[in-house]
């Protein structure tokens, strides 16, 4: 669309709205993905102020905007006195996967200059997200990828120890991991990584902000962070439980030296000396202020009290979904995040989400991943304290419409062509083709059901629903 001509502010606002309006609620509690929401009265208008104040602020040279460095000071300060040990550094990032890239980008350098790799590898837990491998992706290394224990669903410690090589430069444990939230064993993959001189590296950006305010409210939480020794560096995401608006995220080091590895310095050509700390340059300081202020806001009683309230909105979610018939939890949740299924199959599963979504609740779907089943995941925040009930009575109804439902399977016939094609080598018409088969066109939109889509891409090979996935998200942004 062309900005011409102009319009009046209040209409442009209003169509903003109206767009608005189709998207999931980001507050309320019934959104059970991507949205952490508090529900505390003012924090999102002082975030909105706060980034208001600074949204013009270049954040690129600090020497010209010194707000910038003590906005940046103050914030990694908090994060490394909650997370960290004496000597910590780190910085402020938009998020858990540039912090993740940055961590593994320093991992990289730091073991080409003190150990000579020149052909890295990134060790992981099936279960470490898949940012780990996009940072891989992006920087040339090659990921090792160990099965996690099929009952707890947390890495296996020994296993991770014995993947370890000469050409391994980070291994990675989750504090929790996200499609399970549970707690990964923390010290043993760090011990092991230590005793190899290898870097480990601690995914908190979920955990990071809520686990050490679950301890102080008396809960009990294993040592997960920068305290343990041989962990070199941990993620913590300020926009999950720090709940400071997107995208907002820290990653610390345990040292300036080993932090040095991450900053990106250029003085040969004829512009101005660039110093880059992140992936980003130009970049408003705007989300830096806004995440300074929440976290002044709220306050280290403030966060106690939220985290006390997620646990027991996480206690009476996992006795409710026990209780209810046909349900298995996955694993020992113990940091807000829960995962089930149902062992009865996939698509009584996937009906069971579309039936929640019919009555205003988004619960997460994951797929199958070897011998992990297939899940719903459920994201707890403050504002579920007083919606889980709720969320448990409609569960129940739903899966009793859902066991109604004529299963959902896959034609033998597409699953033999699946086979035989080669995601690198498809043609745009034959993406076309497959893509209009699954349902996934994004001219029309999604379907309103989402489970014979999610069905059929249960059953393809991750390369074939990686290349529709891309081709799909390619059809929306289609200009």
């Amino acid at each position: 669309m062309s900005p011409d001509p102009a319009r009046p502010a209040a209409e442009v606002l209003a169509d903003l709205r109206a767009l608005r309006g189709a998207d999931a609620p980001t507050r309320g509690g019934r959104t059970f993905a991507y949205v952490y929401d508090p529900a505390l009265p003012g924090l999102d208008e002082l975030a909105a102020a706060a980034y208001a104040e600074f949204a013009t602020v270049n954040g690129l040279d600090m020497t010209v905007f010194p707000s910038v460095a003590r906005l940046e000071n103050d914030l990694v300060g908090a994060a490394a006195a909650l997370l960290g040990a004496p000597g910590t550094q780190g910085t402020f990032t938009s998020g858990g996967t540039e912090s993740i890239l940055l961590a593994v980008k320093t991992a990289r350098d730091h073991a080409r200059v003190t150990r000579g790799v020149t052909d890295p590898q990134l060790l992981l837990p099936a279960t470490a997200h898949a940012a780990f491998h996009k940072a891989a992706g992006y920087l040339g290394l090659e990921t090792v990828v160990v099965p996690v224990d099929p009952v707890t669903f947390r890495a296996d410690a020994d296993a991770l120890a014995a993947a370890i090589t000469d050409r391994t430069v980070l291994t990675v444990a989750s504090a929790p991991s996200y499609p399970h939230g549970v707690i990964d064993p923390v010290a043993e993959i760090a011990a092991a990584s230590a005793e190899r001189g290898v870097l480990c590296h601690v995914d908190a950006c979920i955990g990071g902000w809520l686990l050490p305010y679950l301890r102080r409210a008396g809960r009990p939480v294993p040592a997960f962070d920068l305290t343990v020794p041989g962990v070199t560096s941990l993620s913590v995401d300020l926009h999950k439980y720090g709940y400071a608006d997107k995208g907002a995220s820290v990653v610390l080091y345990r040292d300036a030296e080993l932090r040095r590895h991450q900053y990106f310095a250029h003085a040969g050509w004829p512009g101005y000396p660039v110093v880059n700390p992140t992936v980003q340059g130009t970049k408003s300081a705007g989300l830096l202020a806004q995440a300074w202020a929440v976290l002044q806001y709220v306050g280290e009683d403030g966060y106690t009290a939220l985290a006390a309230g997620v646990a027991d909105a996480s206690d009476r979610l996992l006795a409710g979904l026990r209780d209810t018939e046909g349900v298995e939890v996955l694993g020992d949740p113990s940091a807000g995040l829960v995962s089930f299924t149902l062992p009865a199959g996939l698509s009584l599963l996937l009906h069971l989400a579309d039936e929640l979504r019919e009555r205003g609740w988004y619960l997460q779907p994951q797929l199958s991943h070897g011998e992990l089943p297939a899940n719903l995941h459920l994201t707890l925040t403050p504002a579920t304290v007083d919606r889980v009930d709720g969320l448990l009575a409609d569960l129940r109804e739903a899966l009793k419409t859902a066991r109604t439902l004529p299963p959902v399977s896959v034609d033998p016939g597409v699953l033999e062509l699946a086979a035989a094609l080669d995601p690198a080598t498809l043609g745009p018409e034959e993406v076309a083709a497959v893509l209009a088969f699954a349902g996934l066109t994004g001219a029309g939109g999604l379907p309103t059901r989402m489970a014979p889509v999610l069905v059929l891409l249960d059953a393809l090979p991750a390369p074939l629903q990686e290349r529709l996935l891309a081709e799909f998200v390619g059809s929306i942004f289609r200009i």
